[in-house]
């Protein structure tokens, strides 16, 4: 396969992966947005749900006391019947008055309200001190070391705490007046769970003197008013009923929003109710996770809180949703609901895990997939061009042969060569050792092919090493002479019989020597050693050669490899001696290793278990 089809190939599975995992993505991403939107959608659901039921509770349970309110009330009215009209005029005329001045008392309150809400909003550890306190030890910077904060977490149950921070003295001194009556916060900043800094912040006075002086005075005037005057009225209402001719029903209705909105915001909370009811609406909708309740009045200050958190000074960063309290009373709403969830995230994604995991598992599966495929790919690449290096090297070593026998046979037919009788048998001989030279060539690529099939025909018997290195040797002698080499020995294994077979043992031998012969640039040096190592013998076959490198020792055991020799062509082979070598060793319970350095030269060392000894 050519270089271009492979790169090809690996841009064209890189771009399908890429495309499957960006689908897998856009995927997980699209089906992330549409869960968190159900999910605040049943949050919300539920929140609305239980402020209907708080408000509905409430106005059960009013109408149930005003029930019995009003059948007292029926028996006065049966002994009021007469009323004194003359005065309606003026109890009419002071009761518009208190109207415009609660009118703008409430504007008052709601500028206040706002002013402290947006306080509240950016420091919510904002506490709320007296101007005694804070003449005598915060405006007097000396004395603001005497000022202790009392943070006070009140388990509640359930795993819920109630936070409150409470402000005093560590030592008396004497108090300071005030000055005014401003309404004024201290902020306080903590660090390492102590405070660090205090800040304070200055608001208008919570009530509008002037105006709550005129509204009790005109109270007050009603008051007596109605005590001693109004005869035919038992109430307010009543009396705009007599007069106005307004239906008493429409009256009664605006008369109880107005008595529940008087009543304190924290009186008409039921905090075991608004729990059972919330984790009861969000059971529902199968929203059956933790999560905190926040409740604050219309001045933004908490009236109920739960935290999950160890620090309750700690700032809520979590997914929060909120709706209104008695959204029904005439005028504002007087509360908010907020509720929190610490692991909406990781709620979410549990939720997904069930795609999430066959999702992962079939990315893993095709990242694996064109892993191999390109492994594969390369090792073919490779071993094509192995086999294509080796039916090079095999044509060259099968052409010389051809080739002098041809030569050597067309000489014979010459008469004037044929009548000499030497150098016909010198012709004769030349081309047995040719045909015997291309025999052996032949016989070790069978030997080969029967090594791949495992039909390798190998004796068992028992073998004396040191009389086939010896053997080997003698035979090799004289080509390690031709090449001007020399070979030392230390035949030193004083047990050497082994089980295996001689002739392949033989031709182990005769291939690492004759390795060793072909890869010496100079005159080879050659070192055979026969050792005993416990219940083994060991066999090195040592040179001073070309040596290896990292890379091409790991290789030298594969088919058809062959180290490079550069511009040295006089190395002969088809790259399946070392193979052989393997292989054989391998079937007689043997090991072999490689000690190699660049230039230095290599050492081969076989290790086969003597015979009896016990094989792991």
């Amino acid at each position: 396969m050519k270089k271009r089809s492979i790169t090809l190939i690996i841009w064209l599975m890189s771009i399908a992966l890429i495309g499957v995992m960006a689908m897998q993505f856009y995927f997980i991403k699209e089906s992330y947005k549409q869960k968190s939107q159900l999910f605040d959608e049943g949050v919300k659901a539920a929140l609305a749900t239980v402020a209907g039921k708080i408000e509905k509770r409430e106005i059960y349970d009013f109408a149930r006391e005003q029930e019995r309110a009003n059948q007292a009330k029926f028996k006065a009215d049966q002994a009021i019947q007469h009323r004194k009209e003359r005065l309606l005029a003026q109890q009419l005329g002071i009761q518009e008055k208190i109207k415009r001045l609660q009118i703008q008392q409430f504007e008052y309150q709601q500028t206040y309200r706002e002013a402290e809400e947006n306080l509240k909003s950016l420091f919510p550890n904002a506490v709320y001190v007296n101007n005694i306190f804070y003449e005598t030890y915060i405006r007097r910077k000396r004395y603001q070391s005497l000022i202790d904060f009392n943070v006070m977490n009140q388990y509640i149950g359930e795993g819920y705490y109630d936070t409150n921070i409470e402000l005093s003295a560590k030592r008396k001194i004497p108090e300071v007046p005030a000055k005014d009556d401003s309404t004024r916060f201290i902020i306080p900043f903590f660090g390492n769970g102590n405070v660090e800094a205090i800040q304070t912040a200055t608001l208008i006075p919570k009530v509008n003197s002037k105006l709550a002086f005129e509204l009790h005075d005109l109270e007050k005037k009603l008051e007596d008013l109605n005590s001693t005057t109004l005869t035919v009225a038992t109430d307010l209402f009543d009396t705009l009923a007599v007069i106005g001719g307004k239906s008493k029903n429409i009256l009664k209705d605006v008369q109880s929003s107005m008595q529940l909105a008087k009543k304190p915001f924290r009186e008409r909370i039921n905090i075991q109710f608004l729990k059972s009811e919330i984790g009861a609406e969000l059971a529902k909708r199968e929203i059956l996770v933790p999560f905190n309740i926040e409740i604050r009045d219309d001045q933004s200050l908490v009236i109920y809180q739960t935290l999950q958190s160890s620090d309750p000074t700690k700032e809520m960063k979590f997914a929060k949703y909120s709706t209104r309290l008695f959204e029904n009373d005439l005028g504002s709403s007087p509360g908010l609901l907020s509720i929190y969830f610490p692991n909406k995230s990781f709620i979410i994604q549990d939720n997904m895990s069930y795609m999430l995991l066959p999702m992962i598992a079939l990315l893993a599966l095709l990242i694996g997939a064109f892993a191999y495929t390109l492994t594969i790919i390369f090792r073919q690449k490779k071993i094509s061009e192995m086999k294509t290096d080796f039916m090079n090297n095999m044509t060259h070593e099968f052409k010389t042969p051809v080739a002098t026998i041809m030569i050597a046979s067309e000489s014979l037919r010459d008469p004037e060569i044929a009548s000499d009788e030497r150098r016909v048998n010198r012709l004769a001989n030349i081309i047995y050792d040719e045909n015997v030279r291309l025999g052996n060539h032949i016989e070790r690529v069978l030997n080969i092919a029967r090594l791949e099939k495992e039909n390798l025909k190998i004796e068992k018997v028992d073998v004396q090493i040191n009389n086939v290195v010896s053997s080997v040797l003698d035979s090799m002698n004289l080509q390690l002479q031709k090449a001007g080499g020399t070979l030392q020995t230390e035949i030193s294994a004083t047990e050497d019989h082994v089980i295996g077979d001689e002739l392949h043992l033989s031709n182990v031998f005769f291939n690492l020597v004759d390795n060793a012969i072909k890869y010496s640039k100079d005159a080879p040096e050659i070192t055979v050693k026969t050792y005993n190592l416990k219940n083994k013998i060991v066999i090195t076959v040592a040179d001073k050669g070309m040596g290896m490198t990292k890379d091409q020792k790991e290789k030298i055991f594969d088919q058809f490899y062959r180290i490079p020799t550069g511009n040295v062509h006089n190395v002969k082979g088809f790259g399946l001696g070392l193979s052989y070598v393997n292989d054989i060793v391998r079937r007689l319970n043997g090991k072999i290793q490689v000690k190699s350095e660049k230039d230095k030269g290599t050492i081969f060392e076989l290790v086969f278990p003597l015979k009896g000894a016990n094989l792991d």
